[in-house]
């Protein structure tokens, strides 16, 4: 009688340093911003950037960001991913296991892949933990697993989920956490995606100029794995799912290193919330399913600092879906619909 298959779900997201430690986070960008899909410039001048320029100048200052974050349990996205992992196991039967690591650092990937091969797993799903598709982050993920799988001499089966943004386990899970907070309270609700360059959104659709395209109203033909694109739509199946008119939200884009990325950009929006006399904020960070850096600091710190100072009176932070029991539910369902 034939064993029953041995089905390994791989979870993934960016990666965090081991400590706030200054060595640590350089270690950490370092290897991060020399990802050519994060950095997609040139060889040589992406090496003299992020290793002369950037990762010098940054560690320092991060490593004092990251001493704000660390709780008692260590990095929040490194403690809430191990603990979404264990209460999906907890929940899975015995021939479905849940694995977690990162793209860069601890749980190394190598390491985990490894894992799943010596123990004898021959299905493999991959579920990078980015709702929209963008090649910094789902593609360099991807490519990594498939780098590394493409020595083994046994190639398993390997199945993908490169993105679940409009799945309804998503939306709604999503969307019961900002209900939560009772939305209706607040003067207005923001959108908060990650930026990106204008660049590598433009990539993903050649042929088609980011100038005077329509998705910020409705996805594109072309839009299906543009991260423009399907933020928006994410914004949109949000709004539904919530009941809000289109003058109740305003889509915006976060953490940018220039000028020349996805506008409008979150501190201004805010800026300008505040200075036309809205009071009182709700703000929600979709491309984010676990609390880190970005969210927390950024948004719910420094944002809320911006936001006052220009005349503003509360920004509340949406909670990322981190390993609470809905979010573990949601991931079970994308799973078995794969």
């Amino acid at each position: 009688m034939a064993s029953a298959t041995k089905k390994a779900v791989l979870l993934l997201n960016v990666g965090t340093p081991s400590s706030p430690r200054v060595s640590d986070v350089r270690r950490y960008l370092s290897q991060f911003l020399n990802d050519p899909r994060v950095i997609d410039l040139p060889w040589l001048a992406r090496k003299v950037l992020v290793n002369l320029i950037i990762v010098p100048f940054r560690a320092p200052k991060s490593s004092q960001l990251y001493q704000k974050l660390w709780t008692d349990n260590g990095s929040p996205l490194l403690y809430h991913s191990l603990r979404l992992v264990d209460k999906l196991n907890a929940r899975s039967p015995g021939q479905l296991r849940y694995f977690l690591a990162m793209r860069y650092q601890q749980p190394s990937l190598p390491e985990i892949l490894d894992t799943i091969q010596n123990e004898g797993f021959t299905q493999i799903t991959v579920l990078p933990l980015f709702p929209q598709y963008a090649s910094s982050t789902t593609g360099t993920a991807l490519e990594a697993v498939y780098r590394h799988v493409n020595q083994w001499q046994v190639i398993p089966e390997i199945s993908t989920i490169n993105q679940f943004y409009d799945h309804p386990a998503f939306i709604n899970t999503v969307a019961n956490r900002i209900r939560a907070y009772q939305p209706s309270a607040y003067d207005h609700i923001i959108f908060s995606y990650h930026g990106l360059p204008v660049r590598q959104i433009q990539k993903i659709h050649p042929l088609h100029a980011c100038s005077g395209c329509t998705c910020e109203k409705a996805m594109a033909p072309h839009g299906e794995f543009c991260y423009k694109a399907t933020a928006y739509r994410t914004t949109h199946l949000l709004a539904d799912a919530l009941g809000l008119d289109e003058d109740d939200y305003t889509v915006s884009f976060q953490s940018r290193l220039s000028k020349n990325w996805l506008e409008p950009f979150t501190d201004h929006t805010l800026k300008e919330m505040a200075q036309s006399g809205r009071k009182k904020i709700l703000i929600a960070a979709p491309s984010f399913v676990t609390d880190c850096l970005e969210t927390t600091l950024e948004l719910g710190y420094e944002y809320n600092k911006l936001f006052r100072s220009y005349g503003g009176e509360q920004l509340t932070l949406v909670e990322s879906l981190n390993d609470s029991d809905s979010w573990v539910e949601a991931i079970r369902t994308l799973v078995a619909d794969k």
